[in-house]
């Protein structure tokens, strides 16, 4: 039931090292996260690229030229409910210096 979406894709012939546009694009969608949540707002990374179908379809729905690469879409909008934080930490991942 969201308001709206936002595609966020990366165009090709922008990049100044190839494969790079993931990186950056990513960093903005984070970005967009956080922004969406400081305003009250829900948002969800729903990944397109690489799956070649979502990125065809995508392409498709939107017409877009072939250098422009969707990267996901993020549906934002009020929560329906509110979850409490999971807590995913584990001690376990963390390595100091070294992986031992």
């Amino acid at each position: 039931g969201a308001q709206v979406a936002i595609v966020v894709c990366g165009d090709e012939t922008l990049e100044k090292y190839k494969g790079f546009w993931v990186q950056d694009c990513s960093a903005a969608t984070q970005t967009l996260l956080l922004a969406a949540h400081a305003q009250g707002l829900g948002a969800v990374w729903c990944g397109v690229y690489p799956a070649k179908d979502r990125v065809s379809a995508f392409r498709e729905l939107l017409r877009l030229p072939d250098h422009i690469v969707p990267l996901c879409v993020v549906p934002i909008g009020y929560p329906a409910e509110e979850k409490p934080s999971a807590e995913r930490y584990s001690s376990a991942r963390v390595h100091h210096e070294a992986w031992e």
